[in-house]
């Protein structure tokens, strides 16, 4: 059972890393926000690994933070959810953001992720919202609200960008100015400016 990896990243894109150690290139499956936090192509990466055996394939799952694989962990222990959904889930809200939707019941933030559908989100609160205590959480920053922010962000992620960053430069261009949540064209042109 691997458990760990460590050695020269060779690949990296999203959703995909592979790691060379002593001569052998693992194909390791990674979230978003593992492939944003990777190093540079030919430094040293460390991955903790959750190696997963069907009767076809053993397949690695790869993950920067010990605690986003403990979540991911936890997510596939729920009926329905596959390790290709997990890496899905963590890939479109951060580990923190999972489970404080999860803790709160909050079935909106969660069908907001590709793949996870009204039931499927009630089935995450039902099974795993009493065995999260153990996450720490950091204290959540304040929500925007306007009328042009859903919209916004709808607009970021069809045009590719990743959920998480849209949702973060939403949250910076407000903080610099309020008024702009209720006009979709200041606020879309702000969080362009900061969206990375």
């Amino acid at each position: 059972m691997i458990a760990h990896l460590r050695g020269k990243l060779i690949h990296k894109e999203p959703g995909q890393a592979i790691v060379e150690c002593a001569g052998v290139g693992y194909d390791v499956v990674i979230s978003v926000p593992t492939f944003t936090a990777l190093p540079s192509l030919g430094a040293e990466a460390g991955l903790y690994i959750h190696t997963q055996v069907s009767d076809d394939a053993i397949a690695l799952f790869g993950f920067l933070d010990r605690e986003e694989k403990r979540l991911f962990e936890r997510l596939i222990t729920v009926s329905g959810v596959g390790p290709k959904l997990a890496i899905k889930i963590l890939s479109g809200l951060s580990s923190e953001r999972t489970v404080q939707a999860i803790r709160a019941q909050d079935h909106a933030q969660l069908t907001r992720i590709p793949g996870v559908g009204k039931k499927l989100a009630e089935r995450l609160v039902v099974e795993l919202k009493d065995k999260l205590e153990d996450f720490a959480v950091a204290p959540t920053p304040a929500t925007v609200h306007g009328v042009a922010v859903e919209d916004v962000l709808s607009a970021l992620v069809n045009l590719g960008y990743q959920r998480p960053a849209a949702e973060k430069a939403i949250e910076q261009a407000a903080g610099k100015d309020e008024s702009v949540t209720a006009n979709f064209d200041a606020l879309f042109r702000a969080a362009l400016k900061l969206i990375r």
